[in-house]
């Protein structure tokens, strides 16, 4: 897809470092409302959005930069929340997930390895992959047929992540590339 390698190439690659504390999952909390693959596959059923996909580590420093800075944004907590099902999925994670009515597991997970790097999720691997490269963090952009439209690997910025949310979000990418949707696109959270 031509958006898609756009996309990629704005995308700052992440960085790695420790961190052991886990991110807020459940739909009562403020900002966005994370819900597992599972819930966010049965709610796009019955009303059709694309999917917003944190794939994270426990222990991605990054990753805990976007929690903190980038997804507790209230701009951007509520267009997630408006345009998406938002999914945070640990890409080391043991449980299995079912996507598009397969199984996925994570055959090298070591459950005495919580903390630290573990085995990679066969879901991470469908979704979060560019480039037969995994980095963290990444967020992965899905339609509502839980299509990838574009895996986006790195740290970004609320102001960084905008363009992108509203170009998946509102569906701009079904009538043009990013680069052509990027030369119109007018940022609304630039210097607030």
């Amino acid at each position: 897809m031509r958006h898609l390698l756009f996309v990629l190439a704005l995308a700052p690659l992440g960085l790695l470092a420790q961190n052991t504390a886990k991110p807020a999952t459940g739909t009562a909390q403020k900002g966005i409302r994370w819900m597992t693959m599972e819930e966010a596959q049965a709610a796009t059923k019955k009303a059709p959005k694309p999917l917003f996909v944190d794939v994270y580590t426990a222990w991605c420093g990054p990753c805990k930069m976007l929690d903190s800075r980038t997804f507790s944004d209230p701009r951007l907590a509520e267009y997630v929340n408006k345009h998406f099902y938002a999914v945070k999925f640990n890409a080391e994670s043991g449980d299995p997930v079912t996507f598009k009515g397969q199984k996925l597991e994570n055959p090298d997970y070591n459950p005495a390895n919580t903390g630290g790097r573990n085995g990679t999720h066969h879901l991470t691997y469908a979704i979060a992959n560019v480039n037969g490269r995994i980095a963290y963090p990444t967020v992965v952009y899905l339609d509502s047929d839980l299509n990838v439209l574009a895996p986006v690997q790195g740290y970004m910025t609320p102001e960084q992540m905008e363009p992108i949310l509203v170009y998946f979000g509102e569906g701009h990418y079904k009538t043009q590339d990013y680069q052509a949707f990027m030369a119109a696109f007018k940022a609304k959270w630039a210097g607030q």
